[in-house]
C-alpha cells in the first residue's frame, strides 16, 4: 500500500490504465505541459507524448466532440473538463450524442469514453467554480455517472470506467483533492461500478452521501453518537446506476434515512433515494426521510460555508429524524 491524496490516485491510475492500453488518450484545457489546473495529469505529457495527452483550445463542445469521435474510431478517450461548472458548453455533445450513440446504433458503436471534471464547492470558487450538476446528467438515459470520496476508491472507480463500455462522467470532489489521503493499492485493481460502500455502521439512521459530503456525514454521525445516535453511513460512490439495493438494505435495518448532497434540493438526486426508499421501504420507515442540500439560489461566493450542508447543518436533521 502506498498513501496518496485524490489527486495522486487518479493520476497513478491514468498513467497505469494508459501503459496498459494504449488507445488510451487523455485530452483537455491545459492537461499537457501545465499537467491541468489542479495538476491531476502532472507527469503524463513527458512520459506519453503529445499525441496520447493533448492541450486543447479552450472549447468544452470542441473537447467532447473531438472525443466523440475518438471513441467512435476506437480509441479510449478521457477527456477532462476544467471544472464541472464549464460543462454546460458541452452539454448538446453529451445528451444528444455521446449518450445516445449505443442505443441508436444498436449497440454497434458504444462510445466507449470517460469526462473527468473537479465538482462541488469549498474552494471558495464562486458560483462559476464550484456547482454540483449530478443530477442533470443522472436523468440522461444512457450516461453512467462516478463521485468517489477517498483515494482508493478514486483509483479503482476510475479504472473501471475507463474500462467500462459505456460512457462515464467522473466527477471529483476538488474540495478534498489533496485532502482526502489515505492507503492505495499499488498496481492494477478495480472498484465496481455500482456498489456502494458502508463506510461507518450504525443502527439508528442511514445517512446517504458522496464525495466531499461523506467526511461532514462523519462528522455529524460522530457528534451524534455524542447523544447517543448512531448513524450508519452510506457512501454511494457510483450515482447512476444506483445501488438501492444497499440504501434499502441500511434503511430497513435503521428505520430513518437522511440524504445529503452539496447540489440545490429541487429535482436532486437525494428526492429521487427519498422517491425510491418509500416505494422500497416504507413499511419499515420510523420517520420521514429527510433531505440536508445546497439551496435552490446560484452558489454564492462569500456565503459559501453557510450553502454547503456541512456537519452543523446535517447534525440537527440527524437528531431530529432519530428523535421523530
Amino acid at each position: 500500500m502506498a498513501q496518496m491524496n485524490m489527486v495522486q490516485a487518479i493520476n497513478d491510475a491514468l498513467r497505469l490504465e494508459m501503459k496498459r492500453d494504449d488507445r488510451v488518450v487523455v485530452l483537455g484545457e491545459d492537461v499537457g505541459k501545465v499537467g491541468g489546473v489542479f495538476r491531476v495529469t502532472a507527469g503524463l505529457y513527458d512520459e506519453f507524448g503529445e499525441e496520447r495527452v493533448i492541450d486543447t483550445p479552450l472549447s468544452e463542445g470542441g473537447i467532447i466532440g473531438t472525443a466523440i469521435g475518438m471513441a467512435l474510431y476506437g480509441l479510449v478517450p478521457v477527456p477532462e473538463i476544467q471544472f464541472a461548472d464549464f460543462i454546460f458548453p458541452a452539454y448538446d455533445q453529451i445528451v444528444s450524442e455521446l449518450a445516445k450513440y449505443r442505443y441508436r446504433s444498436g449497440g454497434e458503436y458504444p462510445c466507449k469514453m470517460v469526462i473527468r471534471t473537479p465538482v462541488g464547492g469549498g474552494i471558495r470558487g464562486g458560483h462559476y467554480h464550484s456547482q454540483s450538476p449530478e443530477a442533470q446528467f443522472i436523468h440522461v438515459a444512457g450516461l453512467k455517472v462516478v463521485c468517489p470520496s477517498n483515494a482508493a476508491d478514486a483509483k479503482g472507480l476510475l479504472l473501471a470506467a475507463i474500462r467500462d463500455p459505456d460512457p462515464v462522467l467522473f466527477f471529483e470532489p476538488k474540495r478534498v483533492y489533496r485532502a482526502a489521503k489515505g492507503e492505495v493499492p499499488e498496481g492494477d485493481y478495480t472498484v465496481p461500478l455500482g456498489q456502494a460502500k458502508v463506510v461507518r455502521p450504525g443502527k439508528d439512521v442511514t445517512i446517504v452521501t458522496w464525495g466531499a459530503m461523506v467526511y461532514e456525514a462523519l462528522d455529524a454521525a460522530n457528534k451524534a453518537s455524542v447523544e447517543g445516535v448512531e448513524c450508519e453511513i452510506v457512501d454511494l460512490r457510483t450515482l447512476w446506476p444506483l445501488d438501492i439495493d444497499s440504501v434499502v438494505g441500511s434503511v430497513k435495518k435503521t428505520g430513518r434515512l437522511v440524504v445529503v448532497h452539496e447540489a440545490p434540493r429541487s429535482c436532486g438526486l437525494g428526492g429521487e433515494i427519498v422517491a425510491l426508499v418509500n416505494e422500497k421501504a416504507f413499511l419499515h420507515l420510523e420517520a420521514p426521510p429527510v433531505r440536508v442540500t445546497g439551496f435552490d439560489t446560484p452558489f454564492p461566493y462569500t456565503l459559501e460555508m453557510e450553502y454547503l450542508p456541512l456537519a452543523h447543518r446535517i447534525l440537527p436533521a440527524v437528531l431530529a429524524t432519530a428523535k421523530y
